[in-house]
Order: C-alpha cells, then sequence, then structure tokens
C-alpha cells in the first residue's frame, strides 16, 4: 500500500480562493480587511515569512501594513506600536513576528495584542477560547492541519489520535482542537518512555517537534493518516519534515508532504483569521 497525499498546495489555493471572494463581498460594503504585520531585526527567514504573509494579502484582495524595525528597538516602543494598531480601525489582524531580540519579552508582545485581532492565535485569550470551546482565533498551523484532515473527509469520532510535541504553538492546540472533534488523544513529547508504543495505536498521528525522522515506518499502523509539521533540512540540505517520508508512505493511508503540505496552510489560515476577524467587525457596525 502507498499512502494518497494531502496536497497542502492545492488545498491552500482552494481555500485561498473562497478568501477572495469574501474579501471581495466585505470591500463592497466599505470594509477592507487588513493585517498589520511587525518584523524587528534582520532575521533572513523572518523577512522570508513576513514577505509571503504581505504577498497572501495582496492576493487575497486584503489591505497589508510591514513595520519594519532595527534589532535595537525598545520592547517599550514595540508595546507602543502595537497599542496604536490595536486602537486603527483599518487593522483587523496583527502579527508580530517570532522569534524577537532577546532583550523583548515576547510573551507580554503576544499578550499586548487586543484579542479580537489576534490573527496568530496565541494571546493566553485566544488559548483559554480553544481549550473552553468559544469563539475566538485557532493558532494557524494546526488548524491548517484540521482542514487537511476536514478536506479528505476523516471523520475523526471515535479515532485515537497521536500528537507528538506539546509547544504552545502546535501540539497543545493541535490536541484540543481533536479533542472538539471527539478524537481519542494522546500527547507524547521528549519524556515519553516508548513513543513506538504509542503511535503504533494511532489511527492519526501528527508530528510536530522539529526533529528528523523522529516517526519511522515501523511506528505507524497500516493505513493511518500522517500529518508532518517538520521542517527540517536533510544531510543535502533539502528540506524534510519530522516523517521518513519514504519508508512511512509504504505504510500509512494518507500522508502530508513535506515541502508542500502544511506549510502552505499556515499562512493561508493567517488570511482565513484575518478575514473573519474583518467579518465580526462588519457584522458588529
Amino acid at each position: 500500500m502507498t499512502a494518497a497525499l494531502i496536497d497542502g498546495n492545492a488545498l491552500s489555493r482552494q481555500l485561498r480562493e473562497e478568501v477572495t471572494h469574501r474579501a471581495a463581498a466585505l470591500r463592497a460594503r466599505g470594509h477592507t480587511p487588513g493585517l498589520a504585520v511587525i518584523l524587528v531585526g534582520d532575521n533572513p527567514a523572518s523577512q522570508v515569512y513576513v514577505r509571503n504573509k504581505v504577498k497572501a494579502c495582496h492576493d487575497t484582495g486584503m489591505h497589508s501594513v510591514l513595520e519594519q524595525y532595527p534589532a535595537t528597538m525598545t520592547e517599550a516602543e514595540l508595546l507602543s506600536r502595537v497599542e496604536a494598531l490595536n486602537h486603527d480601525d483599518s487593522i483587523h489582524g496583527i502579527l508580530v513576528q517570532l522569534p524577537l531580540p532577546d532583550h523583548i519579552d515576547a510573551q507580554k508582545v503576544i499578550e499586548a495584542i487586543s484579542p479580537e485581532k489576534d490573527v496568530d492565535g496565541f494571546h493566553i485569550a485566544s488559548a483559554g477560547a480553544l481549550m473552553t470551546g468559544m469563539p475566538g482565533f485557532w493558532p494557524c498551523t494546526p488548524y491548517g492541519c484540521m482542514k487537511m484532515l476536514e478536506s479528505i473527509n476523516y471523520d475523526l469520532r471515535g479515532k485515537h489520535a497521536v500528537v507528538i510535541g506539546r509547544s504552545n504553538i502546535v501540539g497543545k492546540p493541535m490536541a484540543l482542537m481533536l479533542l472538539q472533534k471527539n478524537a481519542t488523544v494522546t500527547i507524547c513529547h521528549s519524556a515519553t518512555r516508548d513513543l513506538k508504543a504509542q503511535t503504533l495505536q494511532a489511527d492519526v498521528i501528527v508530528a510536530a517537534v522539529g526533529k528528523r525522522n523522529v516517526l519511522t515506518a515501523d511506528m505507524v499502523k497500516p493505513g493511518a493518516v500522517v500529518i508532518d509539521v517538520g521542517m527540517n533540512r536533510n544531510d543535502e540540505g533539502k528540506l524534510c519534515g519530522d516523517v521518513d517520508f519514504a519508508g512511512v508512505k509504504e505504510v500509512a493511508g494518507w500522508i502530508t508532504p513535506v515541502p508542500g503540505g502544511v506549510g502552505p496552510m499556515t499562512i493561508t489560515m493567517l488570511m482565513v483569521n484575518t478575514l473573519e476577524s474583518a467579518e465580526r467587525r462588519a457584522a458588529a457596525a
């Protein structure tokens, strides 16, 4: 058996078309969705991510503001900019690109963003909303993973899902989203004693630790769905995930590739969150 691919590029294009149509409908009513992106410092990877986010806004008919500052920017100055954007009615989403320089407390900056504009889904209010099943913004990467499962019409009810990784950005929110869909969820991490014993029981595996080959073919139950969130480099310098793709695809029922899997979905879900923020504001106007 060779696993079917869950094509993140194709699904991303489909979702962005929907965003484009909904953004056009909002503009026709006098509301242009707007995203502000703040970049502090000159981290090359961050610059690429930011460019892609701004381009995605333009491609879907949304307004974007990119604010770039030197690494010497103070925490107080950054907090002041966030506060100003909180009160800017043309901005519906605020994103501060991480990582920030060491002298700036990233959590303090995240908490300064208005929950109504927290389109990254990192604010403690967003985390609380996800935990309690209340309306809020879901973190973009696990939200994208859920859309991928939805795209193959996978019914999570009663299924056993194993999440490898417990970060606040992917692992923990991923587990909560799966739980909301009535999956039975196990979270594994660096202190898990027998990872293989856990993953062999799983109907769905989400690998999100940032470590090559953390999941190999002998650890996967035949027919399982495997979602690879990892972004690593192999010995030849090529992009690869957390999953031994060549081996696992011969056992799994469905699998996401790297690149072309979860990656494109992350920015797409950022567009979806920004649009939904604008739609909420328009409905309340």
